[in-house]
C-alpha cells in the first residue's frame, strides 16, 4: 500500500498549499547560494550527468543542482512546488549562461510520463515531501529503465537533522502520516523506499564544510530571516515570549555543538545514487 492509498486527496491538497507557502517565506535562494552552493555540483558529478541527458531536478528550488546539470550539457527541467523561487533561479542561470526549463510540480504527483528522463536528481529537495513512499514512487516512475536517481539529503545525526529535531517541540503539528525529512538521509530508509526497483546503489555520508557563520548567533539570525521552516517555527510560538527565548537558546546550543575551533561547521549529508532496474 502506498501513501497515495493511505492519504486522502484533501490532505495532499492541503499539504501542497502549506508547503508552497512555507518555502516562499524568507529567502531560500540565499541559503542555496551563500551556504550550500557546493552540493549541487557534487550531486551532478556523482550522478554522471552527460551532454544531451534528459534531467529532472525534483524540489529544485532556485537551481542548486539544475543549473550545474544544464551547464554540463543536459536538457534540464527544474521542478518545484514553490514557483516563487524560480525568479532567483532564472537570474542565476542567465548569469552563468545556463538554459533550462522551470516548472511548478509536486514531488508527490510529478506531471511527467513514465520513463521520461535519463536522470532524476534532488538536492535537499524531495526530502521535504512529507509522504516519503509516494515521492519515492514518483522518482522511480519518471526515470527510464537503467536511468539514474541521484539524491542529496541531510542526515538525522548531522547539523540540519539535529536542527529539525531541536525545532520540533516548537513547530506546528505535521500532517497525519508525514515522515521527518532527515529520514531521507538514512541509507536504509532510502533503500526501503526504492526497494528492488533500483540496482547499483552507491551511498556515502559526507560532510559539507560551512564557513558562512562566524558565530552561533549569526547562524540563528540568518536562518530566522531566510529559511522557511525556521521562520514558520518562530511564527508558531510568536505569542509566547518564554518559548521564543527558549527556542533562541536551543538553536545557539545546537550551533555550539557543531562549530569547530576555527568557526567552521560540518553539515553531514547522504549522497545516494542508484539505477532503475
Amino acid at each position: 500500500m502506498t501513501d497515495t492509498d493511505r492519504v486522502p486527496p484533501e490532505v495532499l491538497t492541503a499539504v501542497r498549499a502549506k508547503h508552497r507557502a512555507l518555502w516562499a517565506l524568507g529567502d531560500y535562494p540565499a541559503v542555496a547560494t551563500e551556504v550550500i552552493p557546493a552540493l549541487g555540483p557534487v550531486l551532478v558529478e556523482a550522478a554522471g550527468v552527460r551532454p544531451g541527458d534528459r534531467v529532472l531536478d525534483v524540489g529544485a528550488g532556485s537551481g542548486n543542482a539544475a543549473i550545474p546539470a544544464a551547464l554540463a550539457g543536459a536538457q534540464v527541467v527544474a521542478s518545484d512546488l514553490t514557483p516563487e523561487l524560480f525568479e532567483a533561479g532564472r537570474a542565476a542561470a542567465a548569469a552563468r549562461g545556463a538554459e533550462l526549463t522551470w516548472a511548478e510540480a509536486d514531488a508527490h504527483a510529478l506531471p511527467y510520463d513514465d520513463g521520461a528522463f535519463d536522470t532524476v536528481l534532488s538536492c535537499v529537495g524531495v526530502m521535504f515531501a512529507p509522504f516519503h513512499q509516494t515521492a519515492a514512487d514518483e522518482l522511480v516512475r519518471v526515470v527510464r529503465p537503467d536511468g539514474t536517481i541521484g539524491l542529496v539529503a541531510w542526515t538525522p545525526a548531522g547539523f540540519i537533522g539535529q536542527m529539525f529535531a531541536a525545532m520540533k517541540p516548537y513547530a506546528p503539528a505535521p500532517p497525519p502520516g508525514a515522515q521527518p525529512p532527515p529520514l531521507w538521509g538514512d541509507e536504509e530508509h532510502v533503500r526501503s523506499l526504492l526497494g528492488d526497483r533500483v540496482t547499483d546503489v552507491r551511498a556515502e555520508v559526507r560532510s559539507l564544510p560551512v564557513t558562512r557563520f562566524a558565530t552561533g548567533t549569526e547562524f540563528r539570525e540568518f536562518f530566522k530571516a531566510v529559511y522557511g521552516p525556521t521562520i514558520a517555527v518562530y511564527r508558531n510560538v510568536a505569542d509566547d515570549a518564554a518559548r521564543t527565548a527558549e527556542l533562541d537558546g536551543t538553536l545557539l546550543d545546537l550551533a555550539a555543538r557543531f562549530q569547530g575551533l576555527d568557526g567552521a561547521m560540518g553539515w553531514e549529508y547522504l549522497l545516494f545514487t542508484a539505477r532503475r532496474a
